[in-house]
């Protein structure tokens, strides 16, 4: 094992951020490289088939020429619909991202549950196998809230979050019959987390907001356990279209670690 070889998260845009978060936490000596597909965001409105090429295209080029010694796909869309693709095509550990709809079931006291996700993911028969073995017992309502991906990115790059998003969003689970007994909300999208605050406000202090990203890190940090590191240079964030917005999201990509951007 290079011990300068890096891990490569990967998500559709900037929501992964909030996986890297979590694993700076338990492998701060881990040199990163966090590739973000603005070209293709965004997943959530894409088919199945467009998803499972584009990722597995791309996750086998950054293979090829950055050799990671783990791939984790931070992203629940391309997880839910193209995580078994991948690994079936790359010799390497990857590890995906999954609707946290088991902590949630563990820890709601009404039984109905909330999750918003893309409107790719909450369609998936993998979200229906989660909710079947971990949350029969409950109750499970879904709602597609594409748009908060656009406002989680918008807030990155320091511009103001659209009320209304937010609104809509909550209403989208409060509207559905057995909406307002929700005190747990599954966010089923790595981008969510980061409008965490605008949810929790929205949502009211008796509903939980729960997502996964602490478990994958977790995962990461076992399945390289023992495996030296060396941060031979500063970890990079690696985009697929080169856009203006990129200087904007400068700074937090260097809040997360990020010191270099570049273009794939």
């Amino acid at each position: 094992m290079d011990e300068a070889a890096p891990l490569l998260l990967f998500d559709s845009g900037l929501g992964g951020l909030t996986v890297l978060e979590e694993v700076r936490h338990q492998l701060p000596r881990a040199p990163v490289i966090y590739a973000a597909d603005n070209g293709g965001l965004p997943y959530g409105t894409k088919t199945e088939a467009e998803v499972a090429a584009r990722v597995c295209g791309l996750l086998g080029r950054m293979s090829e020429r950055f050799r990671p010694r783990l791939i984790c796909i931070a992203c629940n869309t391309a997880s839910t619909i193209a995580l078994g693709m991948v690994r079936d095509v790359l010799a390497v550990p990857v590890v995906g991202t999954v609707p946290a709809i088991k902590p949630a079931a563990e820890q709601t006291r009404s039984g109905v549950i909330g999750l918003l996700g893309t409107a790719a993911t909450i369609r998936q028969p993998y979200v229906d196998r989660l909710e079947a073995e971990f949350a029969g017992d409950k109750v499970l309502l879904r709602h597609g809230a594409g748009e908060l991906v656009g406002a989680a990115e918008a807030k990155l790059r320091g511009q103001p979050v659209d009320p209304e998003v937010i609104a809509r969003a909550v209403a989208g689970l409060r509207d559905q019959p057995g909406g307002g007994m929700i005190d747990t909300v599954v966010l089923a999208c790595t981008h969510f987390p980061l409008l965490a605050d605008e949810l929790g406000h929205a949502f009211g202090p008796d509903v939980a907001l729960v997502h996964g990203a602490a478990g994958i890190a977790r995962r990461i940090a076992h399945l390289t356990r023992g495996q030296p590191f060396r941060r031979a240079a500063p970890d990079l964030a690696l985009f697929t279209r080169a856009e203006e917005g990129l200087d904007l999201a400068r700074p937090a990509l260097q809040r997360y670690g990020l010191e270099r951007v570049e273009v794939l």
